[in-house]
C-alpha cells in the first residue's frame, strides 16, 4: 500500500519540481532588469527630492592657461570661460565660426561625393548601353545563323528526296548498287 502511494505522488512531485525550476528560471531572466529599473526609480526619486546644488566656483587665476596641457582638458577651465562674459562671447563667436566652417567643409565633401556618384552612374549607364549593343549584335548573329541552318536543313531534305527519287528510278531500270555497266 505504501508503494502505491509513493507512485501516486510521483507525478505530483514532478509537477511541483518543474514549477519550482520554472519560477527560478523566470526569476533569473527577469530579476536583473527589474532590479535595475527599481534602483533607477529610487535614484530619480532621491534626486528630485534633494535641493539643487549651488553653482561651482572656480579660481581661474590659480591655473595657468597654456603652460600645462592638463589645464585644457580640465573641466574647470571651461567653467572659467563660461563665467567671463567677454571671453564667452569671443569663444561663442569662434565656436560658431568653426561650426560654420565645418558645415561648409562637409557640404563640399558631400557635393564631391555626389559628383563622384553621378560620374560612376553615368559610366555604369555607358557600360550597360555598350553591353546591350553587344548582346543585340550577338542575338542578331544567332538569328542569322539559325535562319541559315534552317535553310540548309530544308535544302538537305530536298536533296535527299531528289536522290531517293533518282535512286528509285535507277533501280526500276535495273541498276544495282556496286555494279557498273561498261
Amino acid at each position: 500500500m505504501a508503494l502505491n502511494q509513493a507512485r501516486a505522488c510521483t507525478p505530483l512531485l514532478v509537477r511541483v519540481g518543474l514549477g519550482v525550476v520554472g519560477l527560478c528560471i523566470i526569476g533569473y531572466i527577469l530579476g536583473p532588469p527589474l532590479y535595475w529599473h527599481f534602483m533607477e526609480g529610487i535614484a530619480a526619486f532621491s534626486h528630485s527630492s534633494s535641493p539643487a546644488c549651488s553653482p561651482c566656483e572656480c579660481d581661474c587665476s590659480s591655473q595657468p592657461l597654456l603652460s600645462i596641457p592638463e589645464a585644457l582638458s580640465n573641466g574647470s577651465f571651461a567653467d572659467c570661460v563660461k563665467h567671463d562674459p567677454e571671453v564667452g562671447e569671443v569663444t561663442e563667436k569662434n565656436y560658431a565660426d568653426l561650426l560654420s566652417e565645418e558645415l561648409k567643409l562637409r557640404e563640399v565633401e558631400a557635393l564631391e561625393s555626389q559628383r563622384r556618384a553621378d560620374m560612376a552612374l553615368l559610366e555604369a549607364k555607358k557600360l550597360t548601353s555598350q553591353y546591350q549593343k553587344e548582346a543585340d549584335k550577338c542575338n542578331s548573329g544567332m538569328e542569322t545563323c539559325e535562319e541559315a541552318r534552317e535553310k540548309a536543313e530544308a535544302t538537305l531534305a530536298a536533296q535527299k528526296k531528289l536522290t531517293a527519287m533518282w535512286e528509285l528510278r535507277a533501280r526500276q531500270r535495273g541498276w544495282k548498287e556496286g555494279i557498273a555497266k561498261s
